[in-house]
């Protein structure tokens, strides 16, 4: 039972004041008391950090151009994962609403009891073919396909090996498994190898990598991973979130983008929203067995309702324009060699290794999120990335290129970073 305190002047979602709780007659206990002081704190010390993480809201669709409240006009996009610009492809929201009519909203069920239908099978195996492997299996998100894998194919005999800069997702998952664990240095092969000769005694050994690092914009060192692998008698597994679909020349991920044949990478996770239709979704594909085994003991799989119809079929009709055509990865490149080569000549340091996520390097917290406000200004929508989501003193603003760009928007922005840079003493 708890205890009646006094009521306090702030309320659970933002902290309004102090009349919130009085009109509601809600009474705290100390304890809820007590945490709400912590929270409150913490929430301060984020603010005055300048790492205080602020919601945009959109009103309109998804697109290069969008509505955001606030502004008067129209404003360019740039800073959605929406490489492809599909997101609101007329082909991909018709396919949505076709199968909102067939299939209804939602399977209200997970997949192992009744929530398989034909356009999920139909799916996997366009995901499968797509990606030259076996089979594959969808996930609510990549980030359950990530806390899935880990702790099914990996035990105490066996052991994970872990680039330091891998997503949250990877790190998390791993957490999970009882394999022996070691984390090797970002993309330094020799303290890979190094980690390797450690646990050359276990009975399955897993090197694990992001294709793509996502608040860098660069790229795993695929084809060293592989040969150690191949030396060591491990396998190899890549999150390709920021590169399948477009990364590569007919965006098939780091694979192809290195020139490495189909299936010299064991194990692919990546997701269904980002390029892949930009609503939601994620997916394993590799090995048949593997993918049965995750079927029967994958916990987000198992206690997870099935990915909606709607969701299933926009993200199945991009595969279709995929295998139809390879113009859009090459859209992509074209405008984010653009992008890259205009910034450094104006005098920015831009991270990353030719891919379409370009963080521009700015180092302090606050800057980044005074820069980003002064571009929106400008009509150029994009965000301050700053700690936690990366580390302390590499703040940045990270620019992600769409196939939809043309290269008139992609100068009208280069050419507001140089006014806000020259406004902020970034650049002379």
């Amino acid at each position: 039972m708890f205890l009646s305190a006094a009521p306090r002047t702030a309320c659970v979602f933002g902290f309004p004041g102090q009349g919130f709780l009085k009109c509601i007659g809600t009474r705290l206990s100390h304890a809820q008391a007590a945490c709400r002081d912590i929270l409150q704190g913490e929430l301060e010390g984020m603010k005055a950090a300048g790492t205080w993480k602020y919601e945009h809201v959109i009103t309109s669709k998804q697109g290069v151009t969008i509505r955001v409240e606030g502004q008067q006009a129209s404003v360019l996009n740039f800073c959605a994962n929406n490489y492809l610009g599909l997101s609101s492809h007329p082909e991909v929201v018709q396919a949505g609403k076709d199968a909102l009519d067939k299939y209804g909203a939602g399977l209200s069920s997970v997949r192992f009891i009744c929530g398989t239908q034909t356009i999920h099978k139909e799916l996997e195996e366009k995901i499968a073919k797509f990606h030259s492997r076996e089979d594959s299996i969808l996930y609510a998100s990549c980030f359950d396909a990530n806390a899935g894998l880990f702790e099914i194919l990996l035990t105490p005999q066996d052991a994970v090996l872990s680039d330091a800069l891998n997503h949250a997702s990877i790190i998390d998952g791993i957490r999970l498994c009882k394999a022996r664990k070691a984390k090797y240095q970002h993309k330094n092969m020799q303290d890979l190898e190094a980690k390797l000769q450690e646990v050359k005694d276990a009975r399955m050994k897993l090197i694990v990598t992001d294709g793509v690092f996502s608040m860098d914009g660069n790229v795993a060192p695929l084809p060293e991973i592989c040969a150690l692998a191949e030396k060591y008698n491990a396998m190899v597994f890549i999150d390709e979130c920021h590169a399948t679909g477009f990364f590569g020349k007919t965006g098939r991920g780091t694979e192809e983008h290195f020139g490495l044949q189909p299936g010299k990478v064991d194990i692919i996770n990546s997701t269904l929203g980002k390029a892949l239709g930009g609503a939601a979704g994620g997916y394993t594909t590799g090995p048949k067995e593997l993918i049965s085994l995750l079927r029967q003991r994958a916990r987000p799989y198992l206690f997870s309702n099935s990915l909606p119809p709607p969701v299933v079929a926009c993200a199945s009709k991009v595969f279709d324009l995929l295998l139809g055509s390879s113009g859009y990865a090459e859209k992509v490149q074209a405008s984010t060699d653009r992008f890259r080569s205009q910034m450094t000549d104006a005098g920015f340091i831009i991270a990353g290794e030719n891919h379409p996520i370009c963080p521009v390097m700015l180092g302090d917290a606050r800057l980044a999120t005074v820069f980003a406000d002064q571009m929106l200004e400008r009509g150029i929508f994009v965000i301050g990335f700053s700690f936690p989501v990366v580390p302390k003193g590499t703040a940045r603003i990270r620019v992600q290129i769409s196939a939809s760009h043309t290269f008139e928007e992609v100068d009208r922005t280069v050419e507001a970073f140089k006014q806000v840079g020259k406004n902020l003493g970034v650049i002379n």
